[in-house]
């Protein structure tokens, strides 16, 4: 398991705010006590802006140099444009290790799903699985499929894979919830399976079912991920009912997909994300 990070990216914060660089500091020092899972480290790759404009306007790059704030969610820290294009080359250098064969996972910040064609939002200021995507397609990859299991809704990662040819979009996340999308499938390619808040953990786990059986016919070469744990029933910023068990699972069945896969991070902000990382990577390789 190739685990992809940069220690730059804790560098930044705002007192109170949930993403937070405790969020990967935390999940770091786990795998690193951890004995059990056999973890290679990598960097970042380079990112031109050739690869961004793929998935962002230019005026949206022009934008996160600006030294104001995006939204009350989104602050414009600084050099945050530096963090994001680090965020975005640790999903390149995933989606690289994948189509070596061999599992990856980006423990980077920020997270991206949320961050639209021209729009930061969301704790989100580039779009990483996205461009990853788009760039696995400009590489030759025939069908990507991205399957967001984060409990907020991908709607950047939707706006621009929307009706992209070769790719599909496929999210599980709570609803009604931040940011308020993700009602109903859109185009030919983008997938939703909407939870009401405080359903059952049988039917948040019947959900991510139908989700990993419309992935299976979309027969993907490729498949990536965006790795939100914040359905998990402790998370203070939604109300899931996942446990670490249910990510162990989710590691596991995207390991018996019969395509490479990588993973990123995106939300998750419970003190039981490192464990719940954990379990992840532990399906992943089991």
């Amino acid at each position: 398991m190739n685990i992809i990070t940069d220690p730059r990216c804790a560098e930044y914060s705002t007192p109170g705010h949930p993403e937070c660089p405790r969020r990967v500091i935390g999940a770091h020092e786990a795998i690193q006590s951890n004995l059990t899972l056999p973890i290679t480290w990598a960097e970042p790759l380079p990112v031109e802006d050739a690869i961004l404009l793929r998935a962002h306007t230019p005026e949206h790059l022009q934008r996160l140099e600006i030294p104001l704030d995006m939204d009350a969610d989104t602050p414009a820290y600084p050099q945050i444009a530096a963090h994001a294009r680090r965020s975005v080359g640790a999903a390149l250098q995933a989606l690289r290790l994948a189509r070596a064969g061999q599992m990856a996972f980006s423990l980077m910040r920020p997270p991206g799903h949320h961050a639209t064609r021209q729009t930061a939002m969301g704790f989100c200021y580039l779009n990483s699985i996205a461009i990853a995507a788009l760039a696995a397609r400009a590489e030759g990859c025939r069908r990507v499929a991205v399957l967001d299991f984060d409990v907020h809704h991908g709607n950047g990662t939707e706006d621009i894979l929307l009706d992209q040819p070769g790719c599909a979009f496929i999210s599980v996340h709570q609803s009604p919830c931040y940011p308020g999308t993700g009602l109903a499938d859109r185009g030919a390619n983008c997938f939703n399976f909407p939870v009401r808040p405080g359903v059952p953990r049988r039917e948040y786990r019947a959900a991510l079912e139908r989700a990993f059986e419309r992935l299976r016919q979309f027969q993907p070469d490729l498949v990536a991920v965006s790795a939100g744990f914040d359905a998990y029933r402790g998370d203070p910023l939604a109300s899931g009912s996942l446990e670490a068990e249910d990510y162990q699972w989710l590691g596991q069945t995207v390991r018996q997909m019969q395509a490479p896969a990588f993973s990123i991070l995106e939300g998750g902000y419970s003190d039981a994300l490192p464990q719940l990382i954990l379990a992840y990577l532990s399906g992943l390789i089991s």
